[in-house]
């Protein structure tokens, strides 16, 4: 018998009424929460720069690979003209020619003018020789004006980074023949973004400086393998296939791998809800159920949906068997 008293007394602690003495009531009432749409977002760099060849040659060396991080001015390539080095040969020889005539011609138009002091010589022969003297002068500065072009020109066999970031590629291999204007090697720089593709309905309903929600990452880049926030930056106005294109800023994103996808949850439109606290629902045999408040406590059998944030607190969603108004029990 005192066995059973105890037992009697167990049961007593588990009735309802004991769980209501200590619960308190949450009305509930129609909230607005927004409605998101899961997209997968494409990592992009915000510049794709080509550092591409000025002359056309053979390529001596690559100083660069795939992933190698470069700032702008640096050289990742070197292109050689053998060409280039016979003109350069060529005008030096040039220069040291039109040097050579150039004094003599001094030495003549110096003689000339002692010879016109003692009356020796006509003033004519003075003029000829000043004459060759200054034909000679800007002869000798046109050849060493094409000495320049041409050391320029094997000034731009160095290709160089266009700007600073990390390369993406390196489509030719040392010894390869370029010319002029080929691609040596892209450069990613400016930052790091996601780009999303939405449907075109969801066009007029995104807006910028919205936040959207990143999903986890494989660590692959970045610090944001266990998700996050970022920031809707830009919104595309031209619908292609059927997509709008988006920008979206998150920090920590990283900088090495490009084209990376991941999952964000961006919101495009709002809708009304009932939701109630967490801890309003309980779970028997796999059924949900909510205690509901009134002359006669009754549990009601609900269907939940997803959990949000409301104010700070958590919130989970009730698709059915609440109605507006309904005073919920809260342990």
């Amino acid at each position: 018998m005192r066995l059973a008293g105890l037992f009697v007394t167990a049961l007593i602690g588990l009735l309802p009424s004991g769980l209501a003495a200590v619960a308190t009531e949450f009305e509930v009432k129609p909230v607005v929460v927004e409605e998101t749409k899961a997209v997968f977002g494409k990592v992009e760099s915000r510049d794709a720069v080509p550092a591409r060849a000025r002359i056309g040659g053979t390529i001596r060396e690559i100083r660069v690979d795939e992933g190698s991080e470069v700032a702008e001015g640096d050289v990742v390539a070197i292109i050689v003209d053998d060409k280039l080095a016979l003109r350069r040969q060529a005008a030096d020889a040039t220069v040291l020619a039109l040097t050579s005539q150039l004094e003599n011609a001094k030495t003549d138009l110096a003689r000339a003018e002692q010879l016109l002091g003692s009356g020796s010589t006509t003033q004519s022969r003075v003029d000829q020789a000043r004459t060759q003297v200054e034909v000679l002068t800007n002869q000798l500065a046109a050849a060493e004006a094409e000495r320049a072009v041409i050391e320029a020109q094997a000034a731009e066999g160095d290709v160089v980074a266009p700007a600073a970031g990390r390369v993406l590629r390196v489509p030719v291999t040392q010894g390869s023949v370029v010319l002029p204007g080929e691609e040596i090697s892209l450069i990613a720089g400016g930052g790091y973004f996601l780009r999303l593709a939405l449907p075109e309905r969801h066009a007029a309903e995104i807006v910028e400086g919205a936040t959207v929600a990143v999903g986890g990452r494989s660590g692959l880049s970045g610090d944001n393998e266990q998700g996050g926030t970022g920031r809707l930056a830009k919104v595309y106005p031209q619908i292609e296939d059927g997509r709008v294109l988006a920008d979206v800023e998150v920090s920590g994103l990283g900088d090495y791998f490009v084209g990376e996808r991941t999952l964000v949850w961006i919101p495009v439109g709002k809708r009304s809800v009932l939701a109630v606290p967490p801890a309003a629902v309980s779970t028997r045999h796999g059924v949900d159920y909510i205690r509901i408040a009134g002359e006669r406590e009754e549990d009601v059998a609900v269907i939940l949906g997803p959990h949000f944030q409301q104010d700070g607190a958590e919130r989970v969603e009730i698709l059915t068997g609440l109605r507006a108004g309904d005073r919920v029990l809260v342990p």
